[in-house]
């Protein structure tokens, strides 16, 4: 597949978006298409662009030029709360969680978040936030911490923090998940969980996964784009990305790709 990434049935996709921090193009002319059902995988070396297109997908940062299509329907001037509602969900490279907090506690807060009444952050919750409660134990079942619902975040293994900053995400309902290196920092273990975690994720959403720990990524991924100086060097297949010498040869000289 070439460069420019294919749009059609994307639930978000972009073209030519562009982001300059003075004279440097963090991001330019970056096409990309994310499908529901589909993984899509961005990798590249540090300074690539990565983070960077997750800020502007997510509306953390403005574009300088560009498109980006939510079902069809241009984005790009929408701030980050806007995009949450309309269904754009991410994740951080630090956690971002509430420490003090139970976990259920913490995903009930992202729920209502995306209600009229989201500043009333301390009322009943057991009058008249059924809808909220529930969408609470719904995101902590997904994402596999049902039995720890009532201990304080503080308390979790760092594998089970980065799992409820996921479920906090899924509490809002996305239908698009933006997760920047949720593997970060994990044991052989935790990230064996976080891999089955984001298969469970995939059928539902379409998500968008950077991450470095490369046998992750070609575990669960079924589309990859690698970024090389803020732009699209090749968007495919696993096999083919892992084949292509013009990938190698820009980014994998140390033989990364090659994990079994």
């Amino acid at each position: 597949m070439s460069p420019s990434a294919q749009i059609d049935g994307a639930v978000l996709s972009t073209q030519a978006l562009t982001r300059h921090f003075g004279g440097l193009a963090a991001n330019s002319n970056v096409s990309i298409a994310l499908e529901r059902g589909k993984l899509h995988a961005v990798l590249g070396p540090n300074g690539a662009g990565k983070t960077t297109l997750i800020n502007l997908l997510s509306g953390d940062l403005p574009a300088s030029s560009g498109s980006i299509r939510y079902k069809g329907e241009e984005i790009v001037g929408l701030s980050a709360d806007e995009r949450s509602r309309l269904g754009i969900g991410r994740s951080y490279q630090k956690t971002n969680i509430f420490p003090g907090f139970t976990a259920f506690e913490n995903c009930r807060l992202a729920a209502q978040s995306r209600t009229p009444n989201a500043l009333r952050i301390f009322s009943n919750a057991q009058s008249g936030y059924r809808s909220i409660n529930d969408a609470a134990h719904v995101a902590l079942e997904q994402a596999g911490l049902a039995r720890r619902a009532d201990v304080v975040a503080a308390t979790l293994s760092h594998g089970e923090q980065r799992q409820l900053e996921i479920a906090m995400v899924l509490a809002t309902r996305p239908e698009v998940l933006l997760l920047d290196e949720p593997l970060a920092g994990m044991g052989s273990e935790e990230s064996a969980s976080m891999v089955e975690l984001l298969k469970k994720l995939t059928p539902g959403h379409a998500i968008m996964l950077v991450e470095h720990d490369m046998d992750a990524v070609f575990a669960v991924a079924n589309v990859v784009t690698v970024m090389v100086n803020g732009q699209v060097l090749e968007t495919g297949t696993p096999e083919a990305i892992r084949a292509s010498p013009q990938v190698q040869q820009a980014y994998l000289g140390h033989g990364e790709m090659h994990h079994e």
